[in-house]
């Protein structure tokens, strides 16, 4: 007997927001729609067009994207009181007349993603299906049995509730905070979130099969590595790292992700420019959070990048001690990439917890332009076997730094083998505070012990490297390639040698600097100084060579001499990169003995620039900040722009024009902030000018609810 059509039994529903939103931890978010977590049950209540009968049975269906299906986990059909095969299930609750209150539960392994939910009612032969509206289901960091599960509370606040943090940059030796904007809850967020998942490769090729895996954090943060970058399928952000940046945004002008996913939407997805790691790390940070994997953002200092995974980086110099780029191997002063926090069905768990992500477009893995996840523990015990792209990371924490002095193409000299200068201090914003934490230890056994030289050589082996650095597939050696391989050890130099600051470099001022030199040894020495300093990139790529002399200096028994030098403000200027640093080496020769190289990185400091809130910071009132900045040249500078933004305090980024500043003026700017949300916010300040590198600054405010 066919079923008759029934007239509708609800006239409309009631999402019962502010209940779910505290009990999933999603008052945060700026929507009015039902955003969810799974393993965890909601409340919904529907309201009646006509009385239910004692006969009527309802049935939900739940289902999201493009082709639901119960065998792919993207519809679940469920009746009241007993678990669907699916896992999701829906219980009546007692009710007003009138009405009808439900929780319904959604399994730990749930799908996430926009959901479509309708109640099915039969009673008799009659049948009528309500859609009874949408609602987003995300990753639940609060439930045990999800596997973005994280137990500790004031870690579930910091990787998954903050929507501002620290990002560290700068050189081993000079570390740098830079405040970031993730902006997660902010209005359109995690709609942008949502569309990057269905702009992947993965989308396009198999809609359905790619919603079906978005169950599994570790498919979820994969796909997301590879859509932040635009290198494959035109995702979020263009990388640039060589050349001026005029037809798009300078990178170190970006202070936060929400005014770079706004752009990517809001052009029709198409990518921003420009993006160097920060940008990525700090734009994949708030999309991850924004769907519930709890994530981090951390910074590696001296960050090998090895092209060939030979887990050897090879640096050649001339003999003025000029860097040359004879290999593609680098040293990057510092590399940022993420973490996220989740189990391994896949590996085992023991390869639990954090797991490197890395969007910034370096190598291809696996054909696409994404790196990630690899567990931390696999790359701490050298298992570079494992998925996914372990042996990647594992380079930029561990690799062998060689240096050689390249005499002709035929003749080369090593002067060092540095098993410990790669993958230093590496950092994270801590738990609660803007404070550094080291987690170096998570990635490495203590540089130079037995258990380290041993994770190294396991390593090797799982790569099939010989320890001479070379493919053991590799059986094809010219010259050079053996001289090289069979070098012995590098001889320790006879004398030793230190570049020392006289002064903290300021941007606009000269550099002071000494070159300490000792004698080691008893024998009488002679010893040609080659000194020279190039402008360089974040990425130790050298941009222009700005100072180069010759020095020869004589040294008694043990003796100590000083060199004074300086690099003039004229000097550099007009070769001054945005990452304003320099790099000065001294290569020391003496008649018999190895070569000294001595090096040391400079990064230009900004001048001061100081933010005062100007009264106490409360929800929908007005509160007037103070920014004092000095232009730092002793020039006239014209043309420059105040840039201000911050979650919860400016719903979109606030731009003042600073139209001229005489030579060493110091400023004042006067604007007015109406937070919208309270608790601890950060307001970020940066002065943009065409005549010197960006200016930040970031203050933290205790902004108090609406009385």
């Amino acid at each position: 007997m066919a079923l008759l059509i029934l007239p509708p039994v609800l006239s409309n529903i009631n999402w019962q927001s502010k209940l779910n939103k505290a009990a999933h931890h999603t008052s945060d978010y700026s929507s009015t729609e039902a955003i969810l977590r799974r393993g965890q049950a909601f409340k919904i209540t529907v309201n009646l067009q006509r009385g239910v009968q004692s006969g009527d049975n309802f049935t939900f269906i739940a289902s999201t994207g493009p082709a639901p299906a119960e065998s792919q986990q993207t519809k679940a059909i469920f009746n009241l009181s007993e678990e669907g095969a699916s896992g999701w299930s829906a219980t009546q609750e007692p009710s007003e007349p009138g009405c009808m209150n439900f929780t319904i539960f959604s399994p730990a392994d749930a799908v996430i993603g926009r959901y479509k939910l309708k109640l099915q009612t039969v009673s008799g032969n009659k049948v009528s299906s309500t859609l009874l509206g949408q609602f987003v289901l995300l990753f639940n960091p609060w439930c045990p049995n999800d596997d973005v599960y994280m137990a500790n509370e004031k870690e579930r606040w910091e990787y998954v509730l903050n929507d501002s943090g620290i990002i560290f940059q700068g050189l081993e030796k000079h570390i740098q905070q830079e405040a970031w904007n993730y902006g997660q809850f902010e209005e359109d967020i995690l709609d942008i979130s949502l569309a990057i998942l269905d702009r992947s490769l993965n989308h396009r090729q198999d809609p359905a099969a790619d919603v079906s895996n978005r169950n599994s954090p570790t498919y979820v943060s994969r796909v997301i590595s590879a859509t932040v970058n635009s290198n494959d399928e035109k995702g979020v952000v263009e990388g640039k790292w060589n050349g001026k940046f005029r037809s798009g945004t300078n990178p170190l002008q970006w202070s936060g992700s929400v005014t770079i996913l706004r752009k990517w939407h809001r052009g029709r997805y198409k990518p921003v420019r420009y993006g160097q790691c920060w940008v990525f790390a700090g734009v994949m940070c708030t999309v991850l959070r924004s769907l519930g994997i709890p994530t981090r953002v951390i910074t590696n200092f001296n960050s090998a990048h090895d092209r060939n995974i030979n887990l050897s980086i090879d640096e050649y110099i001339d003999i003025s001690g000029k860097t040359l780029h004879l290999t593609e191997d680098s040293v990057w002063n510092f590399h940022v990439w993420n973490e996220s926090w989740f189990i391994r069905r896949d590996l085992g768990s023991f390869y639990d917890g954090w797991q490197v992500l890395d969007a910034t477009p370096q190598e291809r893995s696996k054909g696409i332009y994404q790196c990630g996840p690899a567990s931390t523990r696999a790359i701490k015990e050298g298992d570079v076997n494992l998925d996914y792209d372990s042996s990647f990371v594992f380079a930029a924490v561990n690799a062998d730094y060689v240096t050689w002095i390249h005499y002709s193409k035929k003749i080369k000299e090593r002067i060092y083998s540095d098993t410990r200068k790669i993958g230093k201090f590496i950092s994270t914003k801590a738990v609660g505070t803007n404070d550094r934490v080291d987690v170096t230890a998570n990635y490495k056994y203590p540089e130079g012990s037995l258990k380290e030289r041993r994770v190294y050589k396991k390593a090797l082996k799982l790569l099939g490297v010989r320890s001479t650095g070379k493919r053991a597939k590799n059986r094809r050696r010219s010259s050079v390639a053996w001289r090289q391989n069979m070098t012995p050890p590098a001889q320790k130099p006879s004398i030793s040698g230190k570049l020392i600051l006289d002064a903290s470099p300021v941007i606009g001022q000269d550099i002071l600097l000494t070159l300490a030199l000792r004698n080691l040894i008893s024998d009488f020495k002679t010893i040609k100084v080659k000194l020279s300093a190039s402008a360089i990139l974040y990425t130790r790529k050298p941009k222009a060579e700005i100072l180069k002399l010759s020095r020869s200096i004589k040294l008694g028994s043990e003796e100590v001499k000083e060199i004074s030098f300086k690099i003039s403000y004229s000097q550099y200027k007009n070769s001054l990169t945005d990452d304003r640093k320099i790099l000065v080496t001294a290569l020391c020769e003496t008649k018999q003995g190895p070569s000294l190289l001595v090096e040391k990185d400079i990064v230009l400091q900004d001048p001061l620039l100081t933010i005062k809130v100007l009264g106490p910071a409360v929800v929908h009132k007005a509160v007037n900040v103070q920014v004092t900045f000095t232009n730092p040249l002793s020039e006239v500078v014209t043309d420059c722009v105040l840039r201000a933004e911050g979650s919860g305090l400016l719903k979109e980024q606030l731009r003042i024009n600073v139209a001229r500043m005489a030579p060493m003026e110091t400023s004042t700017v006067q604007f007015e902030i109406i937070p919208y949300k309270s608790g601890t916010r950060q307001l970020q300040v940066d002065l943009v000018c065409i005549h010197f590198s960006d200016i930040k600054g970031f203050v933290m405010l205790d902004v108090a609810p609406a009385p």
